[in-house]
């Protein structure tokens, strides 16, 4: 199998073409890949550095929304992981304009691209947060699309389009949404990282509004065992959820990462709340654990101590990162 994964040098990105080149996700043993990345802030390729001499991996920095490069790319590539795109939602408040450049032009380019080259299979990288907001219960794959932010809705248009094109075309397209992933690699502008490495450095962190809101947490290993089902046997034009099965607010998960770094709630600053932020998101994972088998493997407790400690043993990787961002 050949596979071309955008957005491969990114956090979840990294990881499955780490985990796929290691022989680490049944159905895709022994296949190459090619990563396509623009390596904009948040793409990274010390996050690839331990299969970057490996025979069966290619990278190529450019753009998904660069056609020529897409029609030498394409040609003999059996199946794409579209996982290119901006996704920090305090960053689309401040301008949504390269949201809607990456996630929407840039997957109908990549689409069309795939038309050309009779490309197999794409598998559509999303996220829980097109589904906007629910107080009680969980969304299925058939809840209607009620983006809240900027970034949530350019994720749902580039749904619509990867939709689109099955229904139109009839591109075997698959497309994954997943709830807040969390792991090794992260950069460290999301919840978990940023929080971490500033409890680390004795830094205060900046808590949104009264810490209420909801989020269901799961590992990156496992969002990428999910991605690979979806791949490997989904079936076309269909949504599969992917979420770990552990709500919790953002002021429980604070608790969790004081303990994990011995500090105490002085180092909690609440900050004013981030506009239209969302109370909370829980997705049902019925269909892709009863259509193929998915069920987390990695224990929240156990997931979050080692990404603790992968942030105290990694300084290297995201200090730097961290003075550049300046976050």
């Amino acid at each position: 199998m050949k596979l071309l994964v955008t957005g491969g040098a990114g956090f979840v990105g990294s990881n499955l073409v780490r985990m796929i080149l290691g022989d680490r996700l049944p159905g895709t043993e022994g296949a190459s890949v090619t990563v396509l990345d623009a390596l904009t802030y948040s793409g990274n390729l010390a996050n690839l550095s331990a299969v970057a001499e490996h025979p069966h991996f290619e990278f190529v920095h450019g753009d998904i929304r660069d056609t020529g490069l897409l029609d030498r790319l394409l040609p003999g590539v059996d199946a794409i992981v579209h996982l290119a795109a901006e996704s920090h939602v305090d960053r689309s408040v401040r301008d949504a304009s390269v949201f809607v450049e990456t996630n929407v032009v840039g997957t109908q380019r990549l689409l069309d691209a795939a038309l050309r080259h009779g490309v197999r299979r794409v598998v559509h990288v999303s996220t829980d947060e097109v589904y906007g907001s629910i107080e009680t219960g969980s969304w299925d794959e058939d809840c209607p699309l009620e983006p809240n932010s900027p970034y949530s809705a350019s994720k749902a248009g580039s749904d619509l389009l990867a939709r689109s094109y099955h229904r139109t075309h009839d591109l075997d397209v698959r497309i994954t949404r997943c709830s807040n992933t969390y792991g090794p690699f992260h950069f460290p502008e999301k919840l978990i990282p940023l929080f971490v490495t500033n409890l680390i450095d004795e830094l205060d962190v900046p808590l949104y509004g009264d810490g209420e809101n909801v989020r269901d947490w799961l590992h990156v290993d496992d969002h990428c065992r999910g991605i690979a089902l979806v791949l490997t046997s989904g079936r076309a034009g269909e949504v599969y959820n992917i979420g770990g099965g552990v709500e919790l607010t953002n002021r429980e998960l604070t608790d969790r990462l004081l303990a994990a770094t011995g500090r105490d709630r002085s180092a909690v600053q609440h900050v004013a709340d981030r506009k239209g932020h969302d109370l909370r998101y829980s997705v049902d994972v019925t269909k892709i654990s009863t259509e193929l088998g998915f069920a987390p493997q990695v224990p929240f407790e156990q997931g979050l101590a080692d990404t603790v400690q992968w942030y105290r043993d990694n300084r290297a990787w995201w200090e730097p990162l961290k003075e550049r961002a300046a976050l």
